[in-house]
């Protein structure tokens, strides 16, 4: 696993932790793994799925009643981001706030990481 002891790898705001809560109590899901997949004009694209069991690879994130996973791959691409639910007049969704960005693409939806990350 990739961290640092007794820090969590991302945290997750409450506004956050109420909807991912909501979401797993919808349908019986586990939790919400989050992870990044290559795609996008910046070059990664992260992702969101619902979990229906458990990964003893994944790392856990639990707050207020929230569980998020963090697939392997992504862990060191995620670690030390904010998770955060927004609602405006046009859109709502989750927002990552990632220290390890240098770059995005005007519409947000794509990322790109600093490249010595991936040589960890």
């Amino acid at each position: 696993m990739f961290g640092i002891p007794g820090k969590q790898a991302v945290s997750i705001t409450d506004k956050a932790a109420a909807q991912i809560a909501k979401l797993m109590d919808k349908d019986g899901h586990q939790g919400l793994r989050i992870g990044v997949k290559k795609g996008g004009c910046a070059g990664m694209e992260y992702t969101m799925d619902y979990v229906t069991e458990v990964d003893p690879l994944d790392e856990v994130v639990e707050q207020d009643g929230a569980r998020v996973m963090i697939a392997p791959m992504a862990q060191m691409f995620l670690f030390g981001t904010e998770i955060d639910y927004e609602v405006s007049l046009l859109e709502s969704g989750f927002k990552f706030r990632n220290p390890n960005v240098v770059d995005a693409c005007g519409c947000g939806e794509s990322i790109k990481f600093d490249e010595s990350l991936a040589t960890k």
